[in-house]
């Protein structure tokens, strides 16, 4: 139990009302609207959507406003509002087959049947400022985009006809929830994709990179990754078959591992796989990067001691609204355990100078 301070809670109502105050900034700027942040900060609405386990585009605009672009704790915003929402049921698992892809490429293969769609990307871009942004400047209109949904094969597939595609294990078990049960080690894999999806970018990203450098001996090539819009469907009893009720926009990730096979296995490829809610590419890429190098022990393969292989580090370290509870506890009052310290380092001093001084004597 933290020690209140005296007056405190006048304090903590001025700190409130200062924070709103700088929130809101120059009252003769005008203020941010939530479809403003929805339409043009899209990308951090994706995150805080991703990494909250929550997808609605409007809430985490509104979480994004109040926490003053602070995702991370936007992200908690959203993770403690989705805890007061009742549960009426789980949908069916989307098929990202069916996607109604704006971006899709491969790094394996050049020549895909419905074509390399680039779609909005950064990666073609002058990483030069846009000063014309700062003026305010009419948006150029975008060339006319298919909006139908078909089929479109995964890349995978085709590595799959030859036979140099691990067959990815089926279970069509019901994994644990990790939104509704905490974490328990070990984790199978359904398990570790839940909390990779939800895991801070920068942590995933950071790992994923020390993967390329050597750690973990894990060189991949983006097989294939993919954003777009899926149906979500659900069952309903009462029908007795499943009914749209809904889509969202996910980004899919599979990685092409080299695998050197075994006594049992031919030479083969394995994977990595990545699914994020909302166009968040890097995370894909990261998931799938750090999925493959946990699945080590599974493959055979030897531990390096890399911390992407440790599935305890990974999973206990990567979720960031448990890591800033934890980092930013330690600014709250903590002054009788410190005094308990203070008085124990004086007490300890006092005896080595007596000591030092008895000695000198002797």
């Amino acid at each position: 139990m933290y020690v209140a301070v005296k007056g405190g809670e006048a304090a903590i109502a001025n700190a409130h009302a200062w924070l709103a105050e700088e929130r809101r900034g120059d009252p003769s700027v005008t203020e941010l609207s939530i479809a403003q942040i929805r339409e043009q900060l899209a990308l951090a609405v994706n995150r805080v959507m991703a990494e909250g386990s929550l997808y609605d585009p409007d809430l985490a605009a509104l979480a994004i406003k109040q926490a003053r672009g602070d995702l991370i704790e936007a992200i908690f915003l959203i993770r403690a509002y989705r805890t007061t929402l009742p549960r009426f049921g789980a949908s069916e698992p989307i098929d990202t087959g069916v996607m109604a892809c704006d971006r899709r490429i491969s790094a394996t293969f050049k020549d895909l049947p419905g074509g390399q769609v680039l779609g909005p990307t950064f990666d073609y871009t002058h990483r030069l400022l846009d000063f014309k942004l700062a003026a305010d400047g009419e948006t150029p209109e975008a060339p006319t985009r298919a909006t139908e949904r078909s089929d479109v094969p995964h890349v995978a597939e085709f590595l799959n006809g030859e036979g140099l595609m691990e067959e990815a294990p089926r279970d069509d078990s019901v994994p644990p929830d990790l939104t509704r049960e905490p974490l328990e080690m070990p984790a199978d894999r359904a398990l570790r994709l839940q909390a990779l999806t939800r895991a801070d970018e920068g942590f995933t990203l950071g790992l994923a990179y020390s993967t390329q450098r050597g750690y973990a001996r894990n060189h991949a090539f983006v097989g294939e990754l993919r954003i777009g819009s899926v149906p979500v469907e659900m069952d309903i009893p009462e029908l007795g078959f499943a009914i749209d009720i809904g889509e969202v926009t996910v980004t899919e990730c599979e990685t092409v591992n080299q695998f050197t096979g075994s006594k049992t296995e031919p030479p083969q490829f394995t994977r990595g796989y990545g699914l994020v809610f909302g166009q968040t590419e890097r995370k894909a890429i990261s998931m799938a990067l750090v999925d493959r190098a946990l699945r080590w022990e599974e493959l055979g393969e030897d531990f390096v001691g890399a911390p992407a292989q440790d599935a305890e580090f990974v999973l206990y370290h990567a979720d960031n609204i448990q890591a800033t509870g934890f980092l930013e506890h330690i600014k709250l009052p903590h002054y009788v355990d410190f005094q308990s310290e203070l008085e124990l380092v004086r007490k300890l001093r006092r005896e080595a100078m007596e000591n030092t001084a008895q000695e000198a004597a002797e």
